[in-house]
């Protein structure tokens, strides 16, 4: 439930926005655009596209949006994304499992073909190459952008400009790159723009560089991308080990981190042109977050997402003749569910804003931890206060719980009193769902504290571990999922799953987008709209 007494709706910018798309569609007579007819044709197409993003991981930043902005009721408050009038489902299954890989679902939407998991903008034979949405654009003479929150050599956007056997093969992808022509990059880095087993190949980079690209890094160099600047390669110097931007909710000091919305922002005065563009924009960690079971680094990076499609969706006010928006999601991740068995009909969802950083930065001070201290010594009181400031779980001192109990008891005796039974339920409230660790929280976490002590050689490799742990920092992964239980959030999963996801439109052509179908539709819809003709 959201928390009681909160009664104002907060009016911001992005509802302002998604109040003058209504009046749009009065003064442009978009139902005849949104009706696919001839005579309209979109130029400006952008495709959003949420790694992991199920309907869950949208509801569950909406009502996160929802208690932060103290909304009464839930559905007073939408993404911007859930806004749009298109609302379809589609199937992700590829031709290797009806549970895919972000490989081969990113070439069913750029190229509107099935393929093998792990296998980019080929066939499953990998004998065959895939022509794909952006390189029909191109040669139509629009401009090209691509972005992503992951490296930029990472699989979905590199299934809208490379064609590889293997999504491994990051060194051959990023030389793709380099030698795509396309006239815009941004977002994290490269994480393999160097052959770590052919040193003397050049380097990506390099080769951007002979090739014309500019090369912008971290916030200095964005601020210095104007309008006519050219081909441009921009990443964020702040990165992850796996050169990706950071997590939305790590990123504590937001001067020090270029946003997507704001790489979305600065693709369309790049690439407006009277010809058209088509901009690809990946939010890549809401995946990672889920595959580590982290909620509250799901949500922020889904709401960092919605930011860069409200960036778009400013530009469609302006052009809601032309332009097109689509966002769907390439898969689900993690099994994500707004329930979950522990805390029965009742969701929770606003204690999520307890937690200050990701699973990634607590186990960064873990380790910390980790250095100074053996299996022997160690103690997981140590690090209560660090717990309690990264996830806000706490634990009730003996003297405060047994009170607590004792009240409970009272209430549920035979003779309690009226006033009893009601001080007997709140305290069994306050034990079981407030954010004060139970004794079965309090087991969990020491069993996942030891394992974490004994370094990733020694620990358990067993599936009971797998199912607890998923492969991931035993306490960080344990802290999350008692938080996201004590939410009301549950999970099924440290991988993809099978489920379809929804996809969103605005604009010209896009109530085709609206029922049940599969992912390779998607391509074919917008190849439709755009008239990018194979």
């Amino acid at each position: 439930m959201l928390t009681k007494g909160l009664k104002k709706v907060v009016f911001d910018k992005k509802s302002f926005i998604v109040m003058v798309v209504a009046a749009a569609f009065l003064l442009f007579g978009q139902a005849a655009a949104m009706a696919g007819s001839a005579s309209a044709m979109a130029k400006y197409v952008f495709v959003f596209i949420g790694d992991g993003m199920g309907i869950a991981q949208r509801n569950a930043a909406e009502l996160y949006l929802a208690n932060a902005r103290g909304a009464d009721r839930p559905e007073k408050v939408r993404l911007v994304m859930n806004t749009f009038p298109a609302q379809g489902v589609n199937t992700t299954y590829d031709l290797t499992s009806v549970i895919p890989d972000s490989a081969s679902t990113a070439t069913a939407i750029a190229c509107g073909f099935k393929t093998k998991s792990g296998v980019i903008g080929m066939d499953p034979a990998q004998k065959i190459s895939y022509p794909n949405i952006s390189e029909w654009a191109k040669k139509k003479g629009w401009k090209i952008g691509i972005l992503s929150s992951v490296s930029l050599d990472h699989a979905t956007p590199a299934a809208f400009y490379a064609h590889v056997p293997h999504r491994s093969q990051m060194y051959d992808i990023s030389v793709a790159l380099a030698n795509s022509g396309y006239d815009y990059f941004a977002g994290g880095q490269m994480l393999r723009p160097g052959d770590p087993k052919n040193p003397g190949k050049p380097n990506a980079l390099d080769i951007a560089r002979k090739n014309g690209y500019g090369i912008y890094i971290g916030r200095s160099g964005f601020e210095r991308i104007k309008r006519g600047a050219g081909k441009v390669i921009a990443m964020n110097d702040k990165v992850d080990k796996d050169a990706a931007m950071y997590y939305t909710i790590d990123q504590f000091d937001k001067r020090d981190h270029v946003s997507l919305a704001e790489y979305t922002q600065k693709g369309i005065e790049l690439l407006y042109n009277p010809k058209g563009f088509f901009m690809m924009v990946e939010g890549g960690k809401i995946d990672w977050a889920c595959h580590a079971n982290d909620a509250a680094a799901s949500i922020h990076d889904t709401i960092a997402f919605d930011d860069a499609i409200n960036e778009a969706l400013k530009f469609y006010v302006k052009h809601p003749r032309e332009t097109l928006i689509v966002v769907t999601g390439d898969h689900e991740t993690g099994g994500m569910t707004i329930g979950f068995a522990g805390t029965r009909y009742s969701s929770f969802v606003d204690k999520i804003q307890y937690q200050k950083a990701s699973y990634i930065e607590f186990g960064k001070r873990l380790e910390e931890y980790k250095k100074n201290h053996t299996v022997a010594d160690a103690k997981l009181e140590d690090l209560l206060p660090l717990i309690r400031d990264t996830f806000g779980l706490y634990l009730l001192s003996p003297e405060e719980e047994a009170r607590l109990e004792k009240i409970v008891i009272a209430g549920k005796a035979k003779d309690a009193s009226e006033e009893e039974k009601k001080a007997g339920k709140q305290a069994e409230k306050s034990l079981k769902y407030s954010m004060a660790l139970t004794k079965l929280e309090l087991k969990c976490l020491r069993d996942a504290f030891m394992q974490s002590m004994l370094g990733k050689k020694e620990r358990a490799k067993d599936d009971y571990t797998y199912l607890l742990y998923g492969g991931y920092e035993p306490l960080s992964v344990k802290l999350t999922t008692i938080l996201n239980n004590k939410a009301g959030i549950g999970w099924t999963s440290y991988s993809h799953t099978g489920v379809p996801v929804q996809t969103s439109a605005i604009g010209v052509g896009s109530a085709l987008f609206n029922g049940y179908y599969d992912q390779t539709d998607i391509h074919a819809k917008v190849v439709k709209i755009a008239g990018l003709k194979k």
